[in-house]
């Protein structure tokens, strides 16, 4: 969608183009051919810085998109780890994940659960950091 707006705007710049050559006082002097070489070189600059934008927001989006996957295999790897410890596997843990942030919510039995479920996150590649918000059960 994006592009299909940059491309509506290069086409409006490069219209505007042509209709201000034409009105450009110091043009009076060139031949139609010329007119239409500059107006045309004004069009391919419009194009090009374009074009250069259009680049930047699908490398943007790109880098959101591959962000997204790898927090989600981080997220992924997690729910797996808590899964094999006896004490944590049947227990409700929420494990989000944002940009390698991890945030652990939910409850742990004890300490010791706590803090193991802190260094299995922590142990997964990708992991920036854990926000352990387990709440110890009474």
């Amino acid at each position: 969608m994006q592009s299909q707006h940059l491309f509506k705007i290069a086409f409006a710049a490069a219209g505007a183009a042509l209709l201000l050559s034409a009105c450009d006082p110091q043009a009076e002097d060139l031949s139609a051919g010329q007119r239409l070489d500059q107006s045309v070189s004004t069009v391919k600059q419009g194009a090009q810085e374009a074009g250069k934008e259009a680049g930047k927001v699908v490398q943007a989006a790109t880098e959101r998109a591959t962000s997204t996957v790898e927090d989600a295999a981080i997220t992924a790897s997690i729910n797996a780890e808590l899964a094999k410890d006896a004490e944590l596997s049947a227990l409700k843990i929420n494990v989000d994940t944002r940009e390698g942030r991890v945030v652990l919510q939910g409850s742990a039995p004890n300490a010791a659960a706590r803090e193991r479920a802190t260094r299995l996150a922590t142990a997964i590649k990708g992991v920036q950091s854990v926000d352990n918000r387990l709440e110890l059960r009474a």
